[in-house]
């Protein structure tokens, strides 16, 4: 009580000392770089005013306000009043030391200091804390930052960030509190973010992020609704820091609630001449099947776009779903009513700098003046995301100038499309490989491909240059060319092949699944380096000819995935007719198909096939030209290592006529799935025969079919695909070379 009492008896003596008498001058004290006028103009008080404490108290605050100063005092002299300042000193140099993760550049932009800019404690404390957000945005939440004042002559200093990065903050353990249908290990798998591990050296998934855990909230809600459990909410998310601030803790709170079933299954309308019953096909929700929104969804797009095709081009579909609790249903009922008659009024593209709008618009599956259908606005959304020009699509719709009339929005984000890229790998066929790669995937953006590559092997040399025109005369054409040169080294045949030439090709879409391609070729052919103890047949085709040949291919294909496929069918039909000019003739037909079933989520059965025949015209046909099995085409035996082969010499002389049928399983091995290690279980069999008739030698031939089974295992590693093969020959004849392990390395950097 005696501290406060002498606090306000020593304020009011203060303001007794102030008050009283006018203010003959105001001297200035202190300043060096600032003129004295400066300071003045921050004053609420002029030469003849009155001491007025309360203008005084708020002069002091005004010019400690400008952050120009590091104190400021005011004093009373006779009836002088004397302001006195200690100016804050000018930044010199401003460093940052220790960054090796986040360039200087980003740091500097982050930033409010720099160079010729007034030093103050709080702004440092402000730039400290951008320096650590900015670090935790990546990662590192362990960092530390320590700013160093260094004092120059002529009130300067430069101040030098001093920063300790710290390691990535990971993910120690992700947890799971209420779940009862779901292991932690099945939920793991679901999100997006995952535990730090030594193998994920190239991940970043494993690091703490936000934004990431709030999207695993959604992937949590989608795949609990996939599976039954409509009542299915996350309660809360948990990130705790570890006391070594090295590693986060992360808690998902869930309530999954009961599992459904689909009940009843409708499908109403009002639209006149619209028969539910012939759009039943159209729903992929069944009565009785475990709950799925997701299904729900794809049974709306179907119905949209069935109905859209027969004429109904305004329909508006939403499902009411009424639940019973007790018996743990969802009835579903499909109500399609006429939506408002909207039509697409224009079309507008943004953020492509490089990119031609013609090349977005062509991908649309609308136009100016169409019916508005969402279907088909989502499709053309895929189809621009797919061309691989852009980081990034959004195609949205705005109201357009009349009630009727809508605009549709495109949004891009474009990205690199040049592509530099060096190989390596390891074939158990082809030996060491390299390879170089230069490739522009939107040439002038126009959307032109043009491609030049070189591979290097043991046994195979190539350069090749290649040029496609998606849209040939903006039309639904894809053309291109093709130069190449090729020596392979046939040491299974005792040769070497060299071909350089050229070609034409031009495809295109019957629909989203049937595509035809039509391709034109000239080449000219030399065998050569013919050993001396080769087989006769061999022997007969050394020399150079030219080949002129025309090929189609017809394929349908409803795959998933072209890279990793789990469900689907691909279908190709080839034949090639050489003979138009040159003097190479025969015709070739090639029949491959491929069938993916899904047996579970993570086991997938394929069966696949290939048949082909080649007949000479007018002439027998050429061992270069022939059919030949093994190495990956027929695992269990070397490449070339079953069919036609010289009896003396044991040159592999190819078949006219092939057949392989393959059966697989595909499963996880149990691995964590940030591994990306599957298993394989195969079983192949097949065979490749007969020669012409007037062969010069003794050949072992015979069209018996070969038998093999066996297991590998494929790893998408960081350095690329690897693929080990353990087969074993149950069914072969004497004269097959067999192969029981191969194993294929390669990547791109």
């Amino acid at each position: 009580m005696l501290v406060c009492l002498l606090l306000l008896a020593g304020g009011a003596l203060a303001q007794s000392i102030m008050a009283g008498g006018q203010i003959s001058e105001i001297r200035v004290e202190g300043t060096q770089r600032i003129e004295p006028e400066t300071v003045r103009s921050y004053l609420r008080l002029n030469p003849g005013d009155p001491f007025d404490p309360i203008k005084i108290d708020q002069s002091l605050k005004s010019i400690f306000a400008t952050g120009l100063f590091a104190d400021v005092t005011l004093r009373r002299e006779s009836d002088a009043l004397i302001v006195t300042v200690v100016e804050n000193p000018i930044i010199n140099r401003v460093a940052f030391e220790g960054n090796d993760r986040i360039e200087s550049e980003t740091l500097e932009a982050e930033t409010d200091l720099r160079a010729r800019v007034v030093f103050t404690r709080t702004k440092v404390q402000n730039d400290v804390q951008r320096i650590l957000e900015l670090y935790r945005r990546s990662g590192r939440f362990a960092a530390t930052v320590d700013p160093k004042v260094i004092e120059l002559p002529q009130n300067r200093v430069d101040l030098v960030f001093e920063i300790n990065e710290g390691p990535v903050t990971g993910i120690r353990s992700i947890n799971f509190v209420g779940n009862r249908a779901f292991s932690d290990g099945t939920l793991r798998e679901e999100i997006s973010t995952s535990e730090s591990s030594f193998w994920k050296i190239l991940s970043t998934t494993d690091s703490y992020d936000p934004d990431r855990l709030t999207f695993d909230r959604e992937l949590l809600r989608r795949f609990y609704l996939s599976e039954g459990y409509a009542d299915f909410r996350v309660v809360s998310v948990v990130a705790e820091l570890t006391t070594d601030r090295q590693g986060f803790i992360v808690t998902f709170t869930v309530e999954e609630g009961e599992r459904y079933r689909f009940g009843t299954i409708d499908i109403q309308t009002t639209l006149r001449n619209l028969d539910p019953a012939t759009l039943r096909e159209q729903l992929t929700t069944e009565e009785g099947d475990w709950y799925d929104a997701s299904e729900v969804e794809t049974s709306i797009e179907n119905l949209t776009e069935a109905v859209g095709n027969i004429g109904f081009a305004f329909v508006d579909i939403r499902p009411r779903a009424e639940r019973d609790r007790d018996l743990l249903v969802i009835d579903i009922v499909y109500d399609i009513q006429e939506g408002p008659k909207v039509f697409v009024e224009r079309i507008d593209i943004q953020g492509n700098i490089r990119t031609l709008d013609k090349v977005i618009r062509r991908e649309f599956r609308l136009v100016e003046g169409d019916a508005f259908n969402s279907a088909k606005l989502r499709r053309s959304r895929q189809r621009i995301q797919n061309l691989g020009f852009f980081a990034s699509v959004n195609v949205d719709n705005q109201p357009g100038s009349a009630a009727d009339r809508t605009v549709v929005t495109v949004e891009v984000e474009e990205q690199s499309t040049g592509d530099l890229t060096f190989g390596a790998g390891f074939s158990s066929n082809a030996g060491p490989l390299g390879s170089v790669t230069l490739r522009e995937r939107n040439l002038l953006g126009r959307g032109q491909d043009l491609r030049v590559g070189g591979t290097l092997s043991g046994e195979r040399t190539q350069l090749d240059l290649s040029f496609t025109e998606p849209y040939f005369l903006d039309r639904n054409l894809a053309a291109g060319f093709d130069a190449f040169r090729i020596t392979q080294e046939q040491d299974e045949s005792s040769f070497d092949e060299s071909r350089f030439g050229g070609g034409l090709r031009i495809g295109y879409n019957y629909n989203e699944h049937w595509r035809h391609v039509w391709r034109y070729v000239i080449a000219q052919r030399e065998i050569s380096d013919v050993d001396n103890s080769a087989s006769l047949v061999i022997r007969d085709e050394e020399g150079d000819r030219t080949e002129s040949s025309i090929a189609q291919e017809l394929a349908y294909d409803t795959r998933d995935s072209r890279f990793d496929p789990r469900e689907g069918v691909l279908g190709s039909i080839s034949t090639q007719f050489a003979g138009l000019g040159g003097n190479v003739r025969f015709l070739k037909t090639t029949l491959s198909g491929a069938y993916y079933y899904p047996v579970s989520e993570d086991v997938t059965f394929s069966l696949l096939g290939d048949v082909g025949n080649i007949t000479g015209i007018g002439e027998d046909t050429r061992a270069s030209d022939r059919f030949f099995l093994g190495g990956t085409s027929f695992r269990g035996f070397e490449f070339a290592g079953l069919g036609p082969r010289d009896r003396n010499t044991d040159d592999a002389l190819g078949g006219k006529n092939f057949f392989t049928a393959t059966a697989e399983l595909s499963f996880p091995l149990g691995l964590p799935e940030d591994l990306q290690v599957r298993g394989r279980a195969f079983g192949i069999i097949g065979s490749v025969w007969d020669l012409d008739n007037d062969t010069a030698a003794v050949v072992d031939d015979e069209a018996s079919p070969r038998v093999s089974v066996g297991t590998g295992i494929t790893w998408i590693s960081p350095f690329g695909p690897v693929l080990i093969d353990l087969a074993l020959p149950v069914v072969k004849e004497d004269f097959d070379n067999r192969e029981i392990i191969s194993f294929n390395f390669g990547t791109r950097f």
